[in-house]
């Protein structure tokens, strides 16, 4: 197991970067096919999309009184699922990383 998590860390923190980042790590991931790596591409992505449909949504109301939680929010998804990618960790994210799991299932 310590291997596989060695082998696709470079991957899992490429996908917490940005959106082009996860495309990247995918890619970087398709071959070997990682299962550490793949876990982290999921969890990445869910949260990109999270926050580009929450962002849209949330963009209609023009409040700092609702932007400011939402950026929170995101920000502790990222930071959380980084943080675990770097300590070697399947770990996730809160309240939402069961469902990226189940979403992005077919990621591999």
């Amino acid at each position: 197991m310590n291997n596989t998590v060695e082998a696709g860390k470079t991957a899992a923190i490429v996908a917490y970067l940005t959106i082009i980042g996860t495309i990247i790590a995918y890619f970087m991931n398709n071959d070997t096919k990682n299962p550490f790596a793949a876990f982290h591409i999921r969890q990445a992505l869910g949260i990109h999309i999270t926050f580009y449909l929450l962002g849209a949504f949330v963009s209609i109301f023009d409040s700092w009184l609702i932007s400011y939680p939402f950026y929170i929010f995101i920000i502790i998804l990222f930071g959380y699922g980084l943080f675990t990618a770097i300590q070697g960790e399947t770990k996730e994210v809160p309240l939402l990383g069961n469902y990226y799991q189940k979403w992005f299932s077919t990621i591999q």
